[in-house]
């Protein structure tokens, strides 16, 4: 699709570098620690493609996403500033630094100069991580409007590859070679992450992928065919896939997807009507539900509906997370308002932990990232993420409110909106935007929704080829 679209080698320079480096960021990508050893690739290669990005980048292309710069840079800036080392008298002034200014004491450090981040080598890993939504963010900006439309596809693939490498890992060994991370949930359809959490959020963020990819942007009636075809047949694999996750909030995003691709698929119209016209509901559409509820049945036949077990037997992992929580929360107005520092959680906790929670497993994170951010990055970070919340409602009130409700664009949006609402939702019992790969899907739909409210001819000047900038 793509080689055909972008004959030009300038203007498709960009968009291959953009799905080479999602593909990479897939295979070394799909684990939120700091430890990981594909961090050591994954990381150099971020900083050479932000440099291409920005390299090419003219101000045509920044100006109409000014919100999504400012905010980045926001973002960055509050991390820089958890770093900056502090006069003794300042820093030992802010909430909960007691324990810190003790242990000075017993080592007879006298007065040091400290950051507010009371762990500064998880808050630069924090700084670090960020290269990548960076990047992404970067890359998306070079794109044109074509170019960011045929990134379904690739996101679609790569979904679906991750999603089969998930039905290897559970018909074959336990701890097998298809597990790429060495703390993983073995034993489970994890694909290509860590953790099976991000696998089924990932999965069910295909359902509206694939419902836009099946009714937009087609030309002939047998285009519409076909990609309604494989549309419904990927869809049909999705499935069992998000079922053997064992992933309970995969589940219920899993449903989440499915009723918003229902929303946001539309029945294409075109110029010329075929002699037998297509209909809405028929005998296609019959056999598709009949297949997924018989793929449905036979996961559950064959207890491979790990979901559905986790479901209802309970995990002590699990009740683990949700009893953290009034915790999290006391430990949020300790260091209230300034935070412990961003990235600092693990160490933090551990102060904190009471005996009654003690056992063999750990947090490595407070599986509720609304929670976590107010914890270590104080009121300036929630003040973020709400900042973040009213651009997603306003934009979202546009889009419904517009007349233009069938462009393109406007769709590419409306999809962009719901995947980031999907992944919000995901971020009150997990952490998925700390995954790399998460992280660049979810930029690539906020770039996918600020696009819905450019007008065409805004579009069509930020897409023009300016000294083979493109």
């Amino acid at each position: 699709m793509a080689i055909s679209l972008f004959k030009d080698t300038r203007v498709a320079l960009p968009f291959w570098v953009m799905t080479l480096y999602l593909v990479l960021l897939a295979f070394t990508g799909g684990g939120a620690r700091s430890d990981i050893q594909s961090l050591v690739i994954l990381r150099p290669v971020s900083a050479v493609v932000l440099g291409y990005a920005l390299w090419g980048m003219t101000w045509e292309r920044v100006k109409p996403f000014r919100f999504l710069i400012f905010f980045a840079i926001a973002v960055a800036v509050l991390v820089v500033l958890h770093l900056i080392p502090l006069p003794p008298a300042i820093w030992m002034s802010l909430p909960g630094r007691e324990i810190v200014a003790e242990v000075d004491r017993a080592a007879g450090l006298g007065m040091v100069w400290r950051p507010i981040s009371m762990v500064p080598s998880q808050t630069w890993n924090a700084l670090y991580s960020l290269i990548v939504p960076f990047a992404v963010l970067a890359l998306m900006l070079r794109l044109t409007r074509e170019q960011r439309f045929s990134l379904i596809p690739v996101v679609i693939l790569i979904g679906l590859f991750s999603g089969f490498i998930g039905l290897l890992q559970v018909i074959s060994a336990r701890d097998g070679p298809l597990y790429f991370y060495n703390i993983t949930n073995f034993g489970a359809a994890v694909g290509l992450f860590a953790n099976r959490n991000h696998q089924a959020v990932m999965l069910a963020c295909l359902f509206p992928v694939l419902a836009v990819y099946a009714s937009t942007g087609l030309q002939t009636v047998d285009q519409f065919r076909l990609r309604l075809a494989l549309g419904a047949g990927a869809a049909v694999f999705l499935v069992p896939l998000l079922l053997v996750t064992g992933s309970r909030i995969g589940l219920i995003l899993g449903l989440m997807g499915l009723l918003v691709s229902a929303v946001l698929y539309r029945h294409p119209q075109f110029s010329r009507e075929p002699k037998r016209k297509i209909r809405r509901f028929n005998l296609g559409y019959l056999v598709a539900s009949a297949l997924v509820f018989g793929v449905v049945v036979l996961s559950l036949l064959m207890s491979r509906a790990e979901a559905f077990d986790r479901l209802f037997a309970g995990d002590g992992t699990e009740e683990l997370r949700f009893a953290v929580w009034p915790l999290i929360l006391e430990m949020a107005q300790k260091y209230f308002p300034i935070g412990s520092g961003i990235g600092t959680f693990v160490e933090i906790y551990q102060i904190d932990e009471p005996l009654a929670l003690l056992d063999q497993s750990y947090l490595n994170h407070a599986h509720n990232d609304w929670l976590e951010i107010f914890m270590t990055g104080g009121v300036p970070a929630a003040f973020l993420a709400m900042l973040a919340v009213v651009a997603w409602i306003r934009s979202v009130y546009f889009l419904v409110a517009s007349r233009e409700a069938a462009r393109r664009d406007v769709v590419l949006a409306k999809l962009g909106a719901s995947i980031i609402f999907m992944l919000a939702v995901a971020s009150f019992g997990d952490y998925p935007l700390r995954v790399p790969s998460l992280s660049a899907f979810f930029v690539i739909a906020t770039v996918w929704m600020a696009s819905g409210r450019l007008s065409p001819d805004v579009i069509g000047r930020a897409s023009e080829n300016k000294g083979g900038t493109d």
